[in-house]
């Protein structure tokens, strides 16, 4: 089998696994993407893939940078430290190994009102800042995830092209 093809598989998988990076914190995401159209341009050696290098990664980037402004942004609006939200994380991780399928998710929401419940000391006003600070999470995910999958777009666009053209 020709490297060209072997590396456009290796890469298409690459690609989809940073996707789902985006969603699940533990794997790089958008790095990843990155750098797999990356290994895909240096492999094909072209125009197509040089632009599609250049056109997925200020995709990509600009969808790590979205996630990161926007949330960031709406945890200082909230006053809601990092720190909370990298407890989750934590927790996060570790509800994964603990419950599968949904620990990612029921470890991050109680790691979050844990820290908030104890830097706030009341129940309400921590399941407050909890749910404001998911929906921020969620929202910076969403748009990481919608460039993280135009990037991705391109990509096969690009293979397309590539391979219709050779």
């Amino acid at each position: 089998m020709d490297l060209e093809v072997i590396m456009t598989v290796v890469c298409g998988a690459l690609i989809a696994v940073g996707i789902a990076g985006v969603v699940v914190p533990i794997l790089p995401g958008s790095i990843l993407i990155i750098a797999a159209l990356l290994a895909w341009a240096l492999t094909v050696a072209s125009i197509e893939g040089w632009v599609v290098f250049a056109i997925g990664t200020v995709l990509a980037g600009a969808g790590l940078a979205a996630g990161l402004v926007l949330t960031g942004r709406s945890l200082r609006q909230r006053r809601i430290p990092g720190r909370s939200v990298t407890i989750g994380v934590v927790l996060g991780i570790v509800g994964m190994f603990v419950i599968p399928v949904v620990g990612l998710v029921v470890g991050f929401v109680l790691g979050l009102f844990a820290s908030e419940l104890a830097r706030q000391r009341d129940a309400r006003a921590a399941l407050t800042s909890s749910l404001h600070a998911l929906k921020a999470t969620g929202l910076g995910i969403l748009a990481e995830l919608a460039l993280a999958c135009l990037a991705g777009t391109t990509w096969v666009i690009g293979v397309w092209v590539y391979f219709a053209t050779v």
